[in-house]
C-alpha cells in the first residue's frame, strides 16, 4: 500500500534531481548535439542555466469528463472524447497502487520527482541513438505531467481549414498531432521534451504530495481507445469499480498504460490450439518478443508443475501480448513483495477474462434520439456553452457538465409510441416524414419530439435507406438540420390576431366567395397587385361563402382569410408573425410580400409554430423553446444555462378573443375536431394542408401545446391524398397524432378554461345598405356581398319590372348589421304603382288610374260638400298612391261631392 508521506530520501532525491541530474542530463543533451564541448566546464554551466531557467510550475486542468445529458433521473446520452469517471484515493484496490508502481516506478516513493537510474539509463540510450525515438524511463510523476500536457493539447487543438499554402486540418487529426508530440519527438527536441517534464515533475512534488500525483496519474491516464481514469477501465473491461479490481485484472490494466491500444483487451486477436502452439504468429511465423516472453513464463510455470497444460491454454487463449505484460507486472510484484508467488500463480493461470461494458455515447444510442441532437445543436450554437465552436465543442465532449433537459419521459413515450404504431418509417415513392413536438406553453419547455424515421449520422446509411434521417424535422436550419415545412392554413393564426387587434370584430361579414385574388396592402414592402387575375382555390374546391371570421376560421376557408387580410396590412401581418418569434426555417424574416403567404407557403418548423399558439394560450405572453432546466459543472457548480426570458407578445383580451375563434375548429363541425383528445381539457387548434403534400395539425391546452406535420420532408409534391399507412389516409394520420401526444400531455399537466373572449370583438357592426331596387338580381346580389351581406332572392312580387330585376329589398336601402340577410324580390310584369290622382275630378281620376292600366276602379266612400265639383273630386286612393300591386287589382276612390248617390 503506497505511503501519503514524504521520506527523507525522498527529499533528499528531489535536491539530486534538481541539481545532479541538471549537470548530467545537460551534458548528455550537449554530448548528443555537440560532442566537441561536451565535457568542458563551460557547456555544464551552460546546461545547468538552461534546465533552471525552463518553466517550472505546471498547475493540473480538470480532467476531460463526460458530457452527460439527463431527463429526469435518466440519463438521456453521453458525449465525451474521453471517457473517464475520477475517483478518489480510497476508491481504488491497493493492489492497483501495486500493480502500477512495481511495474512503472518501483521507487516512487523514494525519489523527488525523477527516478535518477531510469532516466540516465533512457537518456544514455537515446544519446547513442539520436535518429530513433526517445527511450521512456519517466517516473509516475513524469508520466502524469506527460499526461496533462497531453490533455491541454487536446483541450486546445482546433480544426484548421485550407488555405493557399496549407491543407485542412481536422479536429482528429489536430488531437493525433498532440499525443505523437508528447511521446515521438525525435533528437533535440525529445531531449528538450524528456527535460521539460523532469522540471516540471520535480516542481510538482513541491505542490503535491505523492499519493495525489498518483491518484491524479491513475484518473488521468489511457487505458485504451477514448477509455481514461483507472475507474472507467475496470469498469469498461471488467464491469467493476476500480475499488474492487483483483490482483490479476490490476496486473492487466497496469500493463496497459505502458501501450495502451496494444494491450487493450476489447479487441482479442490470435488463438492456440494446443499447448506447443505460439500465439499471435506474424505472417512470416515469426513470434515478438512479447508474445516468446508469455510463452515462456508459462511455459516455466507448467514444466515446474505449478499450472496443468489446459491452464497455459486457457490462461493467454486470445490475449497472448496482454498476458505476457500481465505476466510481467505480476512478477514485479512479487519481487517487490506486493504479493506471494501463490498469489501469483494463482494470476498467472486466471485467463483474462474482460466483461466489456461500453458506455454508449451520441444521440444513436438514446431512447430519445431526435430531441437529444435538438439538445445538442442547443449546446453547439449557443454562446452559453462558449464564445467560439470549439469552446462550445468542449463543453459537450469535455467538461464533465451535467445538463438538466426539459424532456418529460411520460409524454415523450407516448408521442413516439403513437408515432412507431401509425407512421412508417419510409413510404414507396415518396420521402415520407412525420413529426409530432409538445412543449409546456406557460415556460416554453419542450416535453417531447418524436420522428417517424431511424436516427442516425451515418451519411451513406441515409442516403441507401430513406427509413434512417439525422435531421430533426421539428427544428430548424440552426437547431436540427431542418429549412422547416410550408405552414398551410395553420399561419392564418397571424392574420386573425392582425385583423383583432385592428378593432375587427369576429362577427364581421365579408365576401369569402371564390374570386380573383383581392390587391392587397402593403406598406413596408410594397402593395401586392394581383396583375394576373388568379384565384386561389379552398381546399375541395369549395366555392366559399359570405360569412365571419369565426366561421373561417372553424372552416379554414382560404377565400373568407384572403378577403380578411384584404383590409388590413399585410406588413402588419408580418409584425404579428415577428412578435410571436416566427422566422423562416432557415432564419429569415416573413416579410408577407404576396397572397400566398397569408395562407401559409412560408416554410417553418414545427416548434416554432408550436411555441406562436402557445403564446395565444398562455394569454399572450411569449416564452421561447428551450430544452434546457438545468447546467452543473464537474465540480457541482452551477453553470449559465441559455437566455430565454418569456415576454408578453398579445395583450390578454387579443389572446382570448383568438382562442375563442381558435376552439370553434375543434369541436362540431371544425376541420380538427377529429384531433380533440375529448378528455374534458380544452383546446383550440388549427388545421393546415399545403397543396395536398403536407399537413399539419396544431392544438393547445391553457398549458401544453402540440405540433404535428407529415409530408414530403425533402420538398417533394407527392400527395398524401389516396394513400395508407395502417388503415390510415397519411393525410389524415396527423389527428391520430395530435389527439394521442395531446391527450399524454393533458393527463400530465391538465388545463383551465380559456378565458372569455372581449365583448367589443364579437360586436356586430353596422354597415351601409345600398339600395339595389331596378338592378339586375346578379348585379344586386354582387353588390350587397360586397358590402358585406348575405344575400337571399324571395318570391317574385307585382311589380312592371320582369324576374331578372329587382322589384323590392327588404330591409330596404340605409344600413343593416353587417352579415345580415337581404331578401331581393324580383318584379312578376304583372305590377304598376297607383298614381296620385288626389285633387282630380272623378272622371280624370278614372282616366289616369285606366292609362296605368288599372281597370277596375270604384267609387269607395263620398263624403258631400257644397263646394266640390260636380263631377265630384278624388281625396284618395286604396291602395294609396305610390303602392305597387297587380293591375288587376281594385282601386278604390274616395272623393267628396256636392250630392252623393
Amino acid at each position: 500500500m503506497p505511503e501519503n508521506k514524504r521520506t527523507a530520501s525522498g527529499a533528499l532525491g528531489g535536491i539530486v534531481g534538481l541539481v545532479g541530474l541538471s549537470a548530467v542530463a545537460g551534458l548528455l543533451v550537449t554530448a548528443a548535439v555537440t560532442p566537441a564541448i561536451a565535457v568542458s566546464g563551460a557547456a555544464a554551466s551552460s546546461a545547468i542555466t538552461v534546465f533552471d531557467n525552463m518553466p517550472s510550475y505546471l498547475k493540473p486542468d480538470e480532467l476531460m469528463q463526460p458530457t452527460t445529458l439527463m431527463a429526469g433521473d435518466r440519463v438521456l446520452a453521453k458525449f465525451y472524447d474521453q471517457n473517464r469517471s475520477p475517483v478518489t484515493f480510497d476508491q481504488v484496490s491497493p493492489v492497483m497502487y501495486d500493480a502500477i508502481l512495481s511495474s512503472e516506478d518501483p521507487r516512487y516513493y523514494q525519489h523527488g520527482g525523477v527516478d535518477l537510474i531510469g532516466t540516465t539509463r533512457a537518456l544514455l540510450s537515446n544519446a547513442t541513438n539520436p535518429d530513433g525515438d526517445t527511450q521512456g524511463g519517466s517516473s509516475i510523476s513524469q508520466q502524469y505531467v506527460k499526461n496533462v500536457l497531453v490533455q491541454r493539447c487536446e483541450r486546445d487543438a482546433k480544426a484548421v481549414e485550407a488555405t493557399e499554402t496549407t491543407a485542412a486540418v481536422s479536429r482528429d487529426e489536430a488531437l493525433q498531432k498532440c499525443a505523437l508530440e508528447a511521446v515521438q519527438a525525435n533528437g533535440a527536441a525529445g531531449y528538450q521534451r524528456k527535460l521539460q517534464e523532469m522540471r516540471y515533475a520535480i516542481q510538482l512534488e513541491k505542490e503535491y504530495t505523492k499519493d495525489q500525483i498518483l491518484l491524479g496519474y491513475l484518473n488521468i491516464a489511457n487505458f485504451g481507445g477514448t477509455t481514461y481514469g483507472i475507474d472507467a477501465a475496470a469498469r469498461y473491461y471488467f464491469n467493476t469499480p476500480a475499488a474492487n479490481l483483483s490482483v490479476g485484472q490490476a496486473a492487466v490494466l497496469a500493463g496497459m498504460v505502458q501501450n495502451p491500444n496494444r494491450f487493450r483487451i476489447d479487441r482479442p486477436e490470435g488463438s492456440i490450439s494446443d499447448g506447443e502452439t505460439a500465439w499471435n504468429k506474424a505472417p512470416d511465423g515469426s513470434i515478438d518478443d512479447v508474445d516468446q516472453s508469455t510463452i515462456q513464463a508459462l511455459y516455466t510455470l507448467r514444466d515446474n508443475g505449478e499450472i496443468t497444460q489446459e491452464q497455459l491454454v486457457n490462461a493467454a487463449d486470445g490475449y497472448s501480448e496482454t498476458k505476457g505484460r500481465q505476466l510481467y507486472v505480476l512478477s514485479r510484484m512479487e519481487i517487490d513483495g506486493k504479493i506471494t508467488h501463490e498469489q501469483y500463480v494463482a494470476a498467472a493461470i486466471e485467463p483474462i477474462s474482460p466483461q466489456i461494458t461500453p458506455t454508449s455515447q451520441g444521440c444513436a444510442s438514446s431512447a430519445a434520439p431526435y430531441f437529444c441532437q435538438y439538445v445538442v445543436s442547443t449546446i453547439l450554437n449557443s454562446p452559453a456553452f462558449g464564445a467560439e465552436t470549439d469552446d462550445r465543442v468542449r463543453a459537450l465532449r469535455q467538461d464533465g457538465l451535467t445538463i438538466q433537459t426539459t424532456l418529460d419521459w411520460t409524454v415523450q413515450d407516448a408521442a413516439q409510441k403513437t408515432m412507431s404504431d401509425n407512421a412508417p418509417a419510409s413510404m414507396d415513392q415518396l420521402k415520407f416524414g412525420a413529426t409530432a413536438v409538445s412543449l409546456e406553453a406557460k415556460t416554453g419547455r419542450l416535453l417531447a419530439i418524436a420522428q417517424n424515421t431511424k436516427f442516425t449520422q451515418d451519411q451513406s446509411l441515409a442516403e441507401s435507406d430513406p427509413s434512417y434521417n439525422s435531421i430533426v424535422f421539428a427544428g430548424d436550419s440552426t437547431n436540427g438540420g431542418s429549412i422547416g415545412f410550408s405552414a398551410g392554413s395553420t399561419f392564418k393564426l397571424f392574420t386573425l390576431i392582425d385583423w383583432l387587434e385592428k378593432g375587427h370584430s369576429l362577427n364581421e361579414t365579408l365576401n369569402g366567395r371564390l374570386r380573383p385574388v383581392p390587391n392587397m396592402t402593403n406598406s413596408c414592402a410594397g402593395n401586392w397587385v394581383n396583375q394576373g387575375a388568379y384565384t386561389i382555390n379552398n381546399f375541395g374546391n369549395s366555392g366559399g361563402y359570405v360569412g365571419t371570421p369565426m366561421m373561417f376560421t372553424r372552416d379554414s376557408l382560404n377565400t373568407g382569410y384572403l378577403a380578411m387580410a384584404a383590409e388590413l396590412d399585410l406588413c402588419d401581418i408580418a409584425k404579428v408573425v415577428k412578435k410571436l418569434g416566427v422566422t423562416t426555417g432557415d432564419g429569415k424574416e416573413i416579410t408577407m410580400a404576396n397572397a400566398n403567404e397569408v395562407i401559409g407557403s412560408d416554410n417553418i418548423s414545427p416548434i416554432a409554430m408550436a411555441g406562436a399558439f402557445a403564446t395565444v394560450a398562455n394569454g399572450g405572453s411569449r416564452c421561447p423553446a428551450k430544452v434546457i432546466d438545468k447546467v452543473t459543472a464537474a465540480d457541482g457548480s452551477d453553470r449559465p444555462v441559455p437566455d430565454l426570458q418569456c415576454e408578453t407578445a398579445l395583450t390578454p383580451e387579443i389572446a382570448a378573443t383568438a382562442a375563442y375563434a381558435l376552439q370553434g375548429v375543434m369541436t362540431g363541425n371544425g376541420t380538427g375536431a377529429a384531433a380533440n383528445p375529448g378528455d374534458g381539457t380544452p383546446v383550440l387548434g388549427k388545421t393546415g394542408t399545403h397543396e395536398a403534400h403536407e399537413t399539419w395539425m396544431i392544438e393547445s391546452s391553457t398549458n401544453t401545446t402540440t405540433a404535428v406535420w407529415v409530408g414530403n420532408w425533402d420538398g417533394g409534391t407527392t400527395t398524401l391524398f389516396g394513400k395508407y399507412a395502417n388503415r390510415i389516409q397519411l393525410s389524415d394520420l396527423r389527428y391520430r397524432l395530435a389527439r394521442d401526444v395531446q391527450r399524454a400531455a393533458d393527463d400530465v399537466y391538465g388545463g383551465d378554461r380559456f378565458p372569455d373572449p372581449a365583448s367589443n370583438l364579437l360586436r356586430t357592426q353596422q354597415r351601409d345598405l345600398p339600395n339595389v331596387v331596378g338592378q339586375s338580381i346578379d348585379a344586386a346580389t354582387t353588390t350587397l356581398q360586397n358590402a358585406g351581406f348575405r344575400v337571399t332572392v324571395g318570391d317574385p312580387v307585382d311589380s312592371p319590372s320582369g324576374p331578372d330585376t329587382v322589384a323590392t329589398q327588404n330591409p330596404g336601402a340605409g344600413s343593416a348589421p353587417a352579415g345580415s340577410q337581404i331578401t331581393l324580390s324580383p318584379g312578376n310584369g304583372q305590377g304598376a304603382t297607383v298614381p296620385n290622382v288626389g285633387g282630380q275630378t272623378v272622371p280624370a281620376a278614372q282616366a289616369a288610374l285606366n292609362a296605368a292600366g288599372f281597370t277596375n276602379v270604384s267609387i269607395g266612400a263620398c263624403q258631400p260638400e257644397g263646394n266640390a265639383p260636380n263631377e265630384g273630386q278624388v281625396t284618395s286612393t286604396n291602395p294609396a298612391a305610390g303602392t305597387a300591386t297587380n293591375k288587376s287589382a281594385a282601386i278604390a276612390l274616395s272623393i267628396v261631392a256636392k250630392k252623393c248617390s
